[in-house]
């Protein structure tokens, strides 16, 4: 879906454990660079390629790939396609992810007790496929080229600022595009049912956190916000997003 002029959300369908969903990475680009946000799973590659290819912009040109965080859904593309488009991409994740996405620590959603959990929910699968997962889980790393840092601004297609925000991980990251005003909220926000929701109770690190994190978003002036799950939403972002730091976390 075209957010604005050089910006996409692309489209992937996915069905990690079982269950068919969709996840969004965003494509953007100008005469030089073109930017890809998450590289989604490893068996999502040809999928990309094709939404690229609808987009008007080979795989191959992409230039750089920024991470907003650790988790497999976002990172387990990414060696695929360095392999098949060139390893000319550079691979950019904020500095308290990259261990986890660089293999030296165990991914946190690879912890025995979340791949216990893991395990319950896919009980249903065939054998094959269950291993398949928990060994992605366990296995799923990629190079890193450089770390980022919270409120660095990249120079590529109109200015891309880097906002930290912690509790969905530890280096989660939103990405603020400044020639469009849309955020690239990865998995700090989300869509459900057509409305705009906070970070997911079951998947976050830190949830009080994760909300905390939302009232940084609030110094920006946003027309479009893109969630990795659950795509573009837009209208009244920021009173929204405002609404949803200032919600009492679950148990508070």
């Amino acid at each position: 879906m075209l957010i604005a002029p050089q910006v996409e959300a692309l489209d992937l369908s996915m069905n990690l454990l079982g269950t068919p969903s969709s996840v969004h990475p965003t494509l953007l680009w100008d005469e030089r660079d073109a930017v890809l946000v998450d590289a989604g799973l490893a068996d999502q590659l040809e999928q990309l390629r094709e939404q690229a290819k609808l987009a008007g912009v080979p795989l191959a040109r992409i230039t750089k790939l920024i991470v907003t965080h650790q988790d497999i859904d976002h990172i387990g593309g990414i060696s695929p396609l360095l392999a098949e488009e060139g390893e000319h991409i550079e691979v950019l994740v904020h500095e308290l992810d990259r261990p986890y996405v660089s293999g030296e620590k165990r991914l946190l959603k690879a912890s025995p007790e979340n791949l216990e959990r893991l395990s319950g929910r896919m009980a249903s699968l065939p054998e094959e496929r269950r291993q398949a997962v928990l060994d992605a889980f366990l296995n799923t790393k990629a190079r890193v080229d450089r770390s980022l840092t919270d409120g660095e601004r990249l120079p590529y297609c109109g200015g891309i600022v880097v906002v930290h925000t912690p509790g969905h991980t530890p280096g989660h990251i939103c990405l603020y595009l400044e020639r469009t005003k849309t955020l690239v909220a990865g998995d700090a926000l989300n869509v459900v049912e057509d409305r705009l929701t906070g970070p997911s109770p079951q998947s976050a690190d830190d949830l009080s956190q994760a909300k905390r994190s939302l009232e940084k978003l609030a110094a920006y002036d946003i027309e479009t916000v893109v969630c990795y799950h659950g795509g573009p939403y837009t209208g009244g972002v920021n009173a929204h997003i405002a609404e949803l730091a200032n919600e009492p976390a679950p148990g508070a």
